[in-house]
């Protein structure tokens, strides 16, 4: 059975009841067509990572952070388990060679980033999450010429100064020249440190080893279940933790289905069509659609200084991916 077909089993389950058979070959058939649409499953991705924002900041007052990103794990682990399993008990020889690295993985990449990201929607704007989750590549691109000493052009350097002027507006409010002269919202700079930890993650990933991704998120998954659940002990300990109410149901249902699971599958199989390259660009719209759903279901301003830090770091990114020709 292909890759493609895999998928497809993941989204409709097999029914066993005759009955259903032709249902089943109809819901087959639009599988199908629905996993080899490699923009479209892309931009679904986007949509759904920038909704996770959204989430958070819904979530403020009716869970805390840690509190969210552990029933985030704990649900969405149950989830995928029984999809997992059989990968699991087929790999696990590999998956113990290689468990501190995955376990630290799962943590910095599923745990640390979700934490403190939304324990930073408690201070700033989701808009503003959401442009400086877009400077993530920034970041990335900046450790692998640090560690690796890839080699850079003109073009990447000017996309790292343009993509870090858009984040310093967004933090400054339009004002970038005062920056020295103000002080920096906590909110946003904590999420810088989310986007380093969440960049020094997809360099790590460069050595992962050789597991079918239903294994690769169940095991970070469950890792990061059991960072998380160290987290929330700290939040019980400080007075700071908040047990989820209803409203903090659906928000939890959200973030541990979709983007936890959902875009996930997505993000592979629209990367696998399509490649990185391509692919990748993908990402650039997080903000775009954040800042939308903020507007929308938030009733966040979208300032004038918004568009220009969005477009800054867009087109910064975008430079910092492109390779002069010889």
């Amino acid at each position: 059975m292909n890759k493609t077909h895999n998928i497809a089993t993941f989204l409709y389950p097999i029914v066993s009841s005759q009955n259903q058979f032709s249902e089943i070959v109809k819901m087959r058939k639009y599988s199908n067509w629905f996993v080899n649409q490699p923009y479209l499953l892309l931009t679904l991705c986007a949509m759904i990572w920038g909704g996770n924002a959204i989430a958070g900041k819904l979530a403020v007052g009716h869970v805390s952070p840690a509190m969210l990103t552990s029933l985030r794990w704990i649900f969405a682990v149950l989830i995928i388990l029984p999809f997992a399993l059989p990968h699991l008990k087929q790999e696990l020889p590999l998956i113990k060679k290689h468990f501190p690295f995955l376990f630290l993985l799962g943590s910095v990449g599923f745990a640390l980033f979700n934490n403190i990201m939304y324990l930073a929607l408690n201070y700033t704007s989701a808009i503003n999450i959401g442009i400086e989750q877009a400077s993530m590549p920034l970041v990335v691109f900046l450790l692998n010429f640090a560690l690796f000493r890839i080699k850079t052009n003109y073009l990447q350097l000017i996309g790292f100064f343009l993509t870090l002027l858009g984040v310093v507006i967004t933090i400054t409010k339009g004002n970038p020249l005062g920056i020295f002269n103000q002080a920096a919202n906590f909110g946003d700079l904590i999420m810088l440190v989310a986007v380093a930890a969440y960049a020094g993650y997809s360099v790590a990933l460069k050595n992962k080893p050789e597991l079918h991704w239903l294994s690769f998120v169940a095991v970070l998954g469950f890792s990061a279940l059991i960072t998380s659940a160290f987290f929330t002990s700290l939040e019980y300990y400080r007075g700071s933790l908040i047990l989820p109410d209803w409203h903090a149901a659906g928000v939890i249902a959200y973030v541990a289905i979709f983007p936890s699971l959902v875009a996930q599958l997505f993000w592979i199989r629209g990367l696998e069509l399509i490649g990185s390259n391509r692919g990748g660009v993908f990402i650039n719209f997080i903000p775009v659609f954040g800042s939308v759903f903020a507007v929308i279901l938030l009733g966040e301003q979208f300032r004038f200084f918004h568009a220009i830090s969005i477009c800054l770091v867009i087109y910064g990114v975008a430079l910092t991916q492109r390779k002069i020709a010889n």
